[in-house]
């Protein structure tokens, strides 16, 4: 399999910043060639690499007044190999966290998916539960928005969708995590966020939005929710968002059924 992923990101900064970028691909993938660039007013800026959880990689950069523009571009050929878990991890996954609130939802997911048999059955439920039950709007939700608020709206984006699994998971006592990717076949195009969940001794990955085939997606950053996985995180400064550009695509666009436990690779 050959996947070819880029982005662009262009922010009006107003005010000297230190930003943290999550926009290339795991290091998880042995077989890859990449390039990042980024530039205020065309001049060059110096970029930071910095590993993250579950080969994760940040690039952290500061800047000064003026048009940023950060650029990435990614050629993945072949698949990663299985990401594992350790007793701690899956402790950790099993939390409440900042957006996926499992401790409040715990009556809702009791009620819902009490007397589903087996943990493989609980993760099909849950994510037709919340693939049916949410609509996807776009522009829909607030940066600040968790599981609980999703539920009472009822709509969201891919972030929102895999928040509400996350959290309906964890309650039912299965680990889940999210993890940001490429999505060959996503439309629109963008960033895209999904769950894993610890099923069977692996993390299986689902996407309750349907919108991307599961097997062609692209490991970016894995964690608990959104706070550990956002593709820019604005440490200090201000910043505008001016544009965000993103691409996947993959040399055959697979068939995605549904009932099958796939794991990102």
């Amino acid at each position: 399999m050959k996947r070819d992923v880029t982005s662009r990101v262009v922010l009006d900064v107003a005010e000297t910043a230190d930003l943290v970028f999550a926009i290339a691909v795991s290091s998880a993938y042995a077989s890859r060639s990449e390039t990042l660039t980024a530039t205020i007013d065309d001049a060059p800026v110096d970029v930071t690499e910095l590993p993250d959880a579950h080969g994760g990689r940040l690039h952290r950069l500061r800047a000064t007044p003026g048009r940023l523009v950060v650029e990435y571009a990614a050629t993945v050929h072949g698949e990663a190999s299985p990401a594992g878990a350790d007793d701690t991890e899956l402790l950790v996954y099993g939390r409440p966290s900042r957006y996926a609130e499992s401790d409040a939802l715990a009556p809702t997911a009791g009620a819902e998916f009490r007397g589903v048999a087996t943990d493989r059955d609980v993760l099909d439920a849950v994510s037709s539960w919340v693939g049916t039950h949410l609509h996807y709007v776009s522009g829909s939700s607030l940066p600040t928005d968790g599981a609980v608020r999703t539920l009472l709206g009822r709509e969201g984006v891919c972030r929102d969708y895999a928040h509400l699994c996350i959290a309906l998971l964890r309650a039912r006592g299965i680990p889940a995590r999210l993890a940001a990717v490429y999505a060959p076949g996503l439309t629109p195009m963008d960033f895209h966020a999904v769950t894993e969940a610890w099923i069977d001794g692996a993390w299986r990955v689902v996407d309750a939005t349907a919108l991307a085939p599961r097997q062609s997606l692209v490991r970016i950053a894995t964690g608990r929710d959104a706070a550990d996985t956002a593709f820019l995180n604005v440490i200090s400064g201000r910043t505008e968002l001016v544009e965000v550009i993103v691409t996947a695509v993959v040399d055959t666009l697979p068939a995605d059924d549904l009932t099958e436990l796939i794991e990102l690779r």
